[in-house]
């Protein structure tokens, strides 16, 4: 039986892990399977990780420094994909025999490969390893088990956040006494103080991803509709909640935002940032996952950014509310491993969590209670403005195809500035296209 073979390969991964100072371990190659970007150029030396920074730069020297570090003797092979082709091309290494020995994974993915019997369980390899999954904080472990069981390593929280421009902001006089922004508590507001910053500094009021598969509004949208008490799918992922009421004042706001000129419709993502940081826009709209980033343009001098800050994402209705989903090491399963390749990615992963820190230097929350309750995680740039959104955090129910509801979602969402399509007619179709995806499902 394959889980018989998987429990005598975590019996042998702990022997190894204990042994390995002996020079027990043969020298393997990890082959690590992961998204993040490239930047060999600027950290493919780097073998600290306290000295990378950005996700691209810190996964970067977090590999190099394992490969420099560990007693097995292992060496780690990195296969960088890019993000919007990833999935297709994981699920392609079960065919082509190429499967990576640890790979990246969203939490909301998770269940399209668990529930296939495409990842090695890791409950039992947390145990041989010395992992503590008492550790991580419900959600994240919430995130990583499907079936009852665990199959991933969580390793952060990641949300949406607005990133602000306070010189702008005190331009536009939007800035209360004790310098913080002056953010909305409504739509009407939303809308009246855009108006204003527009007015005051002739630039936009937010920036945002409006002209690719990223789905920055999308997420806004799904925020909006918790904070006004609906799931857009229910608990079991059966039914969707799309073509509502709700969906519709939601849906109505962001064309509002549209058409007062309020957002650039014109944006990708890497506009949208370089707009941001370039001074063209008071907000941008995006994660956790450029705190770091963001911060460090900004303290370095040479950026038309200077005064940055980070904000929970506005509570617009009744409830505090955000979308958030988490970023997770799997092990896929591959019977013709061997217990060597095995010992060396339960090391590799072992060694990813015991360094969770350096990670949530990212702006990722951290999803390590011992590492949220340390002074170093608190001493991190920001993290006070925005501590509220681990508490505020919704995602969507475990369920198979969450990509494909997404991209249904975003695709019929974004008609609504890019084509003029009218916000009822862009949630009908939306809910169709979900509904058709669920009745796949079931």
């Amino acid at each position: 039986m394959q889980h018989d073979r998987l429990l005598s390969r975590l019996a042998l991964a702990g022997a190894l892990t204990l042994t390995a100072g002996a020079g027990a371990a043969q020298a393997v190659e990890i082959s690590f399977f992961r998204f993040f970007g490239e930047c060999q150029a600027e950290y493919g030396s780097v073998n600290t990780a306290a000295e990378a920074n950005g996700e691209c730069g810190i996964i970067t020297a977090l590999a190099n420094q394992f490969a420099a570090e560990n007693t097995l003797g292992a060496t780690v092979a990195t296969q960088i994909v890019d993000w919007g082709a990833y999935y297709d091309l994981l699920t392609a290494t079960y065919s082509t025999g190429s499967i990576p020995d640890v790979a990246v994974m969203h939490g909301s993915v998770l269940p399209n490969f668990a529930e296939r019997g495409l990842l090695m369980p890791l409950g039992p390899v947390f145990a041989e390893a010395g992992i503590d999954t008492a550790d991580f904080v419900p959600a994240a472990l919430a995130n990583a088990t499907s079936g009852g069981e665990v199959y991933a390593l969580p390793y952060d929280l990641h949300a949406l956040l607005w990133h602000v421009n306070m010189d702008l902001m005190a331009e536009a006089g939007l800035v209360n006494p004790d310098g913080t922004p002056i953010l909305p508590t409504s739509p009407e507001e939303l809308i009246a103080q855009g108006r204003q910053f527009k007015e005051r500094t002739g630039k936009f009021y937010l920036a945002s991803e409006s002209q690719a598969a990223e789905g920055m509004m999308v997420r806004f949208w799904q925020s909006l509709m918790w904070q006004q008490g609906v799931d857009v799918l229910s608990a079991d992922g059966k039914t969707a909640s799309i073509d509502t009421p709700e969906g519709l004042t939601a849906a109505d706001l962001v064309k509002a935002m549209y058409d007062e000129g309020l957002v650039n419709p014109a944006l990708d993502y890497a506009g949208a940032e370089q707009a941001f940081l370039n001074g063209e826009a008071g907000i941008i709209m995006n994660g956790t996952w450029v705190v770091d980033s963001y911060d460090t343009q900004a303290r370095s001098g040479e950026a038309a950014l200077k005064n940055y800050r980070v904000a929970n994402l506005p509570t617009l209705f009744g409830t505090p509310a955000v979308w958030a989903d988490s970023h997770m090491w799997v092990i896929p399963a591959d019977p013709s491993r061997s217990p060597e390749e095995t010992a060396a990615a339960v090391a590799f992963i072992k060694f990813l969590n015991d360094n969770s820190f350096q990670w949530s230097r990212t702006g990722h929350l951290s999803v390590r209670q011992s590492v949220i309750d340390s002074p170093e995680f608190a001493s991190l740039p920001h993290r006070t403005e925005y501590a509220e959104t681990a508490t505020r955090a919704r995602a969507l129910p475990p369920a198979q195809n969450q990509r494909a509801i997404f991209n249904a979602m975003f695709t019929d969402f974004n008609a609504i500035w890019l084509t003029g399509t009218e916000p009822a007619d862009a949630l009908a179709a939306m809910q169709a296209s979900v509904e058709q995806i669920l009745r796949r499902n079931r």
